[in-house]
């Protein structure tokens, strides 16, 4: 069984097309500046070759149709004919309290998927637009929703509750959803595989660290608390978003700034985190380079970037009455040894212990980190949330 897995942001497409008989990847890329100017995709050949290619593509219909002609190259394709897919994997963003799994996509669930744009306006309709040009190219194949909210849709309601009056969360749905999901429980997931235990009898913390991140505490199997909230702005501070902020100085500083609604979102979503406070990038690797130069405000960012996410760890561990296993992953927390050091540091009170010189060496692979007398087992788990999407289509379209 062949699967497509698509994931259409507001202007750009990833791609990955799976051989499920095992697994293998047969082609992946993305397209990037849909619907802009210089529009082109990055093509990665099974060889590993990487490859640039120019198009227009004014919307995501005509980016899925370049798409499918590149899977169909004679060059540099991995299948004869479009015929040979047979299914389409979608990550979707938003499913709000409707959806609590991966679901086949009919009319009934896209109008409901529908009704949940106004709580991802930026995210929901560009993952429509997927779906939209996969019905209109290739109308006879099956198709599946896979959303981030849905794995933590087992929080309780004392965890995903905000202090604000009770029925505006009734008319408008106001309460933490959480995001990264299908990355969360891939990971928690894998893990148990990984260390040969059973996920029902595991309390885990899953720490997805990337230019956004997010940590969740999954025990036993379910997710029953995660750091983003009704948007992914809430929790950890992220490459340019600020996190956890008093509401009180989001309004101030929207009175000072004389900001409407798009600006104050703007700041906090796009000018904050690390870029914010370092005024250099948001890249973890260019601000490693400029606190080792002695730069502070490079260090400060770290160090404030490090401490929210061990606060979490710390959080998540009293919430579940202590952790068996705690997870790096995405980005920055698989390639980040000075993170992971900095997070699990003076943490043996908590049975954490790590083998400092082993973190040091390892970068985007599977591995235990922790010390063999540790009482918490701390590993690093690549993130495959492509595959995870093709694991659920496959299962709904047999």
């Amino acid at each position: 069984m062949k699967i497509l897995v698509l994931n259409c942001g507001s202007s750009s497409i990833k791609y990955a097309l799976y051989d499920m008989t095992d697994g293998s990847v047969l082609a992946s890329g993305g397209a990037e500046r849909v619907g802009l100017d210089g529009s082109f995709v990055k093509v990665k050949l099974p060889s590993g070759e990487k490859r640039e290619l120019f198009h227009d593509m004014p919307e995501h219909t005509e980016g899925v149709k370049f798409i499918f002609s590149l899977l169909t190259d004679p060059e540099i394709g991995a299948i004869r004919s479009l015929d040979e897919i047979d299914a389409v994997g979608h990550r979707m963003v938003h499913g709000g309290e409707k959806f609590n799994k991966s679901v086949r996509i009919d009319d009934e669930v896209l109008r409901v998927f529908n009704e949940c744009i106004p709580l991802a306006p930026l995210h929901n309709p560009a993952n429509l637009k997927g779906v939209e040009a996969v019905s209109e190219l290739l109308p006879d194949v099956p198709q599946v929703g896979v959303f981030d909210t849905a794995f933590h849709q087992t929080m309780p309601e004392r965890a995903y509750l905000y202090a604000i009056p009770y029925e505006l969360y009734e008319q408008y749905g106001v309460r933490r959803y959480g995001f990264h999901g299908t990355s969360h429980r891939y990971v928690s997931q894998r893990v148990c595989d990984m260390l040969g235990v059973k996920a029902e009898e595991q309390r885990i913390i899953t720490c997805h660290i990337g230019n956004g991140g997010s940590v969740a505490a999954v025990k036993y199997g379910k997710c029953i608390d995660t750091t983003m909230g009704l948007t992914p702005l809430e929790g950890l501070m992220m490459g340019t978003r600020c996190g956890d902020i008093d509401a009180g100085a989001v309004a101030f500083l929207q009175n000072q700034l004389h900001l409407d609604a798009d600006g104050i979102s703007n700041l906090l979503n796009k000018k904050s985190g690390v870029l914010g406070v370092t005024g250099i990038s948001s890249d973890m690797r260019d601000v490693e380079n400029a606190a080792g130069q002695g730069n502070h405000r490079a260090q400060l960012a770290l160090d404030m970037y490090f401490y929210r996410i061990r606060k979490y760890v710390g959080a998540y561990a009293a919430a579940m009455g202590g952790v068996d296993i705690i997870v790096f992953t995405a980005g920055v927390g698989e390639n980040q040894p000075g993170m992971r050091e900095a997070v699990c540091k003076d943490m043996e009170w908590m049975g954490v212990k790590i083998d400092e010189a082993l973190n040091a060496q390892i970068r985007g692979k599977e591995c235990v980190i922790s010390t063999p007398d540790s009482k918490v087992t701390v590993c690093i788990v690549p993130t495959d949330e492509e595959l995870m999407i093709a694991t659920d289509t496959m299962a709904l379209c047999r």
